[in-house]
């Protein structure tokens, strides 16, 4: 275990996530026992100094600091507009304390690595450079600053700085700073996947549900759609779940109440997330063509059928490569495809295999996810049945880089590009490690700007149906606040009105 002693309760679940970077799977504490590595951190008045200790020997930094006197006793957070100079400095101090430790002072079990993205440890790596390129600075000063400043690795630095250039360009294409975007939420699955930690819903069980549900987001989308009157729709984005588990006359009623009452013609994109092979038909396909959606996503996560039946997803190879024609057949230009690196069971041979046969149907996008392990999934018992999770921390994270270099690779090699790119917290590689990223890539003219505008957090994305969360952006100070809505499909249809006041209250402010 990593202890943690700090003079001062600040920055500790980004300090505690840079330690797990280092040492993948070990836990931490803050402030209770010692730990077989322990991290103290004193935040002095002139100087901040970190010291790391084992049972073997101690090493130690500080860096002094400059600012107001009392920058770290303001109601025990560091006021504006000292806090992230503060934290930089602090995180920067720990990183160089663990990359310098002697090897040989480290506890048994204790393998280090060194975190490629530095002291970014948040889900947003490319929310940094991306607002540094906004204000004026050239790429090349970007990179030096994210290398010198936050300790990322030189490729890291390229690829964040790559993608946020790109997320710029594509951003000053289009008029979103006064505008939102429109997310649905389709929470319905055919079948519940081995490695979703979600509320689950799937249609053997919940079906029956679905025209309720349909009728209370209908009725959700005239409510809301009052609250933004005079406002500009930049995109539109229906998700889920699985939005093709409902039926084609279903699909239309929730689309046309959509095109009623929002202002669907300043859209720029329609996209929905047609997902699982199994639940894709022409009947639903038209339905989508016929109501304007001009982008849609066939995801089969991996083309490898033993994978594909060990992790509950009830439909062939053959099914997906069938509605990705069918989908081209019936004249969408830009479909998207999903995959999942990190599934149980497969090495860097069966992702390349998969990598194969979705470059044989050459989609217009493909988004490449880390799989996340979480506690709360089926997967992870049936893992532990299994003893699978005995292997050790760092050998899942070499075989996702592997993977996830391979995937880049291969992008490239077929004309996409990255454009967007997020991390998730507890997936096959780690928070600090190179293992985890999720990225999107794109033929040119084929992005999906609403992936861009919620990764970015640059406008407000209003959420409808069950567990959506709406996020209001505030421009004056570049943060966003959230409203939630709640997660069980019979609470909102039974309390959809609540859900319509919770917006109005937050967005009408």
């Amino acid at each position: 275990m990593i202890g943690f002693t700090l003079s001062e309760k600040e920055f500790d679940y980004e300090l505690q996530a840079l330690a797990t970077g280092f040492f993948p799977g070990k836990r931490t504490q803050i402030n209770g026992e010692s730990g077989d590595l322990h991290i103290a951190i004193d935040y002095g008045d002139t100087e901040i100094s970190v010291c790391v200790e084992t049972k073997a020997g101690r090493k130690a930094s500080s860096a002094a600091v400059t600012g107001d006197d009392d920058w770290h006793k303001k109601e025990g957070k560091l006021a504006h507009p000292y806090r992230t100079y503060y934290k930089n400095i602090v995180k920067k101090l720990v990183f160089t304390v663990l990359r310098d430790f002697p090897e040989e002072w480290l506890p048994e079990g204790f393998e280090r690595r060194l975190p490629v993205w530095g002291t970014m440890t948040g889900v947003r790596p490319t929310k940094i450079p991306m607002n540094m390129l906004l204000e004026g600075r050239e790429r090349t000063e970007v990179m030096e600053i994210l290398q010198n400043v936050y300790c990322c690795s030189e490729q890291k630095a390229a690829l964040g700085t790559e993608i946020a250039a790109r997320e710029a360009a594509l951003l000053q294409q289009n008029e979103y700073q006064d505008g939102y975007s429109l997310y649905v939420g389709i929470p319905f699955c055919p079948t519940t996947c081995l490695y979703c930690s979600f509320p689950s819903y799937p249609c053997d069980r919940f079906g029956h549900l679905r025209d309720d549900y349909v009728a209370a987001l209908q009725r959700e989308i005239k409510g809301t759609a009052k609250l933004m009157q005079g406002k500009r729709l930049t995109s539109v984005y229906m998700g889920g779940g699985t939005p093709t588990t409902l039926s084609p006359e279903q699909l239309r009623a929730v689309i046309k109440t959509m095109q009623e009452y929002f202002p669907m013609d300043t859209s720029v994109e329609f996209t929905v997330e047609a997902g699982r092979p199994d639940s894709i038909t022409e009947d639903k396909l038209l339905a989508l063509r016929e109501c304007g959606v001009d982008r849609i996503s066939v995801n089969p996560q991996t083309m490898q059928q033993k994978t594909l039946d060990l992790i509950g997803r009830r439909h062939t190879v053959d099914q997906t490569i069938q509605a990705f024609e069918l989908a081209r057949k019936l004249g969408f230009t830009n479909i998207n495809m999903d995959l999942i690196i990190g599934l149980p069971g497969e090495e860097l041979s069966d992702f390349e295999d998969t990598l194969r046969q979705v470059g044989q149907l050459a989609p217009d996008s493909l988004t490449i996810h880390s799989l996340v392990i979480k506690r709360a999934s089926r997967l992870r018992s049936v893992l532990e049945e299994q003893g699978a999770l005995g292997e050790t921390e760092q050998i899942r994270v070499r075989r996702s880089e592997q993977m996830l270099a391979r995937g880049e690779q291969f992008a490239r090699e077929q004309g996409y590009l990255p454009y967007y790119m997020y991390r998730q917290k507890n997936s096959a590689g780690h928070a600090g490690s190179g293992g985890q990223e999720n990225i999107g890539y794109a033929k040119p003219g084929s992005e999906c700007l609403y992936n861009i505008l919620i990764m970015e957090e640059m406008q407000s994305i209003v959420a409808l149906g069950a567990g959506a969360s709406t996020k209001k952006y505030h421009s004056d100070r570049g943060q966003v606040s959230r409203i939630e809505n709640v997660k069980s499909v019979t609470d909102y249809i039974s309390r959809v009105d609540e859900m319509i006041e919770r917006k109005r209250h937050a967005l009408e402010r």
